[in-house]
């Protein structure tokens, strides 16, 4: 079992695992500033994976133009949408965030910057932080062509950037059905603002949002 996968025990009622009393999160990037910028209208979603999703959904939550962040899995098939399975590694699943957003105040491409700079390393395979596995990949999930057409150019974008000196991991996934994840993983920043976990991965990416972009940055925890 990965790390988070030990400390989401103690919500099933399982044993704890204590964790060391100082530790680091992820690196924080200068992610470029894409030069292929998307042209959306209305309200929009779009599917992100970087790891864990709890980290994932706490940055977009507190992100301006952001209206819901949802945690789910994406990838795999209906009968293996549950955390237990997800957490195998075997599922084909990512643990994913559905983020809905208002492209009038946040841009798509604002988004993957965002995501990229403080949310997640793409030059990671298979894993962020302490979390190890397919289900921890770095994946963008377009839902419509025009994000497709953003993501790829930000992807080779990345990869021709002098930010990061290791080739690009993240993969531009085909769209799926999105899967909710159970009710005690939505908002869970939020509601467990004292898990080891969150004080030690996840706090530090909001804390490097508001740092990084005061501008996207949103005091109040969205809910749903």
């Amino acid at each position: 079992m990965t790390m988070k996968s030990l400390l989401a025990a103690t919500v099933l009622g399982f044993s704890a695992l204590a964790l060391p009393s100082a530790a680091l999160a992820e690196d924080v990037f200068d992610a470029p500033v894409a030069a292929r910028q998307a042209n959306e209208t209305g309200l929009q979603t779009a599917i992100f994976a970087g790891g864990c999703f709890w980290g994932i959904e706490g940055i977009f939550s507190h992100t301006r133009g952001v209206t819901s962040a949802v945690s789910g899995y994406h990838g795999g098939n209906s009968g293996t949408a549950t955390y237990r399975q997800v957490t195998s590694g075997t599922t084909q699943h990512a643990e994913a965030v559905q983020v809905t957003y208002d492209p009038s105040v946040i841009r798509y491409d604002q988004l993957l910057r965002i995501l990229f700079s403080v949310g997640a390393d793409p030059t990671l395979h298979n894993r962020q932080g302490p979390d190890r596995g397919p289900q921890y990949r770095a994946a963008i999930v377009p839902v419509t062509a025009e994000q497709r057409a953003v993501a790829q150019a930000y992807v080779a974008q990345m990869e021709r950037s002098d930010v990061w000196d290791k080739p690009m991991a993240v993969r531009v996934e085909r769209h799926r059905r999105f899967f909710e994840a159970e009710d005690y993983h939505q908002d869970y920043m939020l509601n467990n603002p004292n898990s080891g976990y969150i004080r030690r991965w996840d706090a530090p990416k909001v804390e490097a949002l508001q740092a990084k972009f005061p501008q996207f940055y949103r005091a109040r925890f969205r809910t749903g």
